[in-house]
């Protein structure tokens, strides 16, 4: 039986061959923070990584995820400790309505991952696949440009 690990558990691929990962993970495995929003790719809501690299997982099928490690954000914490990305998200107010701040904060752990000492220019191009109804840009940029401060001290 083929696997892929969610969040550091192995879990059975589903036998549906045409499941979407984001379908699997909100309602088989009850990880309500990847968000389904467009379907289509576009918004970036349902961001996961997959080997560390993001990914949407609304066009993602688990298919392809066998034997590969995913995360979503509920694998970022390390019990009550937050990720830094997303202590970053809370202490610079970098949300709004919140739909979309999973992705967005998924997206910038992978981009940190490639590049740990990023500029605002590289910010906004690593993020751009990630959209924010509310707007709130700005304070997203000034998280992730803060939550790489301790790569760079």
């Amino acid at each position: 039986m083929s696997t892929m690990t969610i969040n550091g558990q192995s879990r059975p691929l589903p036998d549906d061959a045409d499941a979407l990962l984001v379908d699997v993970i909100r309602e088989q495995l009850a990880l309500t923070g990847t968000k389904l929003v467009c379907g289509r790719g576009e918004c970036g809501a349902c961001t996961v990584l997959i080997d560390r690299v993001s990914a949407y997982s609304c066009l993602t099928l688990t298919a392809a995820c066998a034997d590969r490690s995913i995360t979503t954000v509920e694998g970022l914490a390390n019990g009550d400790t937050l990720n830094r990305v997303q202590a970053a998200f809370i202490e610079h107010d970098a949300l709004q309505c919140g739909f979309c701040t999973p992705g967005q904060i998924m997206a910038a752990v992978a981009l940190l991952g490639e590049n740990p000492n990023p500029s605002e220019a590289d910010v906004r191009r690593g993020m751009s696949g990630n959209l924010c109804r509310c707007g709130t840009y700005p304070k997203i940029i000034r998280a992730v440009l803060a939550a790489a401060e301790p790569a760079n001290g």
